[in-house]
């Protein structure tokens, strides 16, 4: 049963000759009573409910603040990382570079080197002809002389050998 506020305001007891009749103001009064004691217990009821709603609000925040602190965490490392990874793979790229360079460098170094070897090569070979070509003229001249040229042209054939031994 439940009583309101106009149900109390427009409640109507019948007179008697003291007052009120008083079996229907103790009826009246019981199930008054009765309304606020369910109402009692009801407000009780709901005031647990309420505290139970506000622990549970209260974990939900501490939990979603444990979240957003988790998060900003993970935000912050995965940043970091990446700078890190950005860094590593840097002096990976710049140790790359430098070792190609001096791989260049050494292709460019020994590169000059067999130039400068074909060259002194070059050099040789023409110094030889030359020499070639001057002994085989000095036989040559020997062979169509006479004698004592002969005799003249070899002791000179032997101090060009004697030379060529030197140099």
């Amino acid at each position: 049963m439940s009583v309101s506020k106009i149900d109390l305001l427009n409640k109507q007891f019948s007179r008697r000759m003291f007052g009120y009749s008083r079996m229907e103001v103790d009826q009246f009064m019981l199930e008054l009573a009765e309304v606020l004691g369910d109402t009692a217990d009801s407000q009780k009821d709901m005031r647990k409910k309420i505290r139970r709603l506000e622990k549970s609000i209260k974990e939900y925040r501490q939990r979603d603040e444990t979240l957003r602190d988790t998060l900003m965490s993970t935000q912050k490392m995965v940043d970091d990382l990446k700078v890190t990874a950005s860094k590593e793979a840097q002096l990976i790229i710049d140790e790359a570079r430098t070792k190609a360079d001096a791989t260049v460098q050494k292709g460019h170094n020994r590169l000059a080197q067999i130039h400068e070897e074909i060259e002194t090569l070059k050099r040789r070979r023409s110094q030889f002809e030359v020499q070639l070509k001057g002994l085989l003229k000095s036989h040559l001249e020997m062979l169509e002389m006479s004698d004592p040229e002969r005799e003249k042209a070899e002791e000179l054939e032997s101090k060009l050998k004697y030379l060529k031994k030197v140099d």
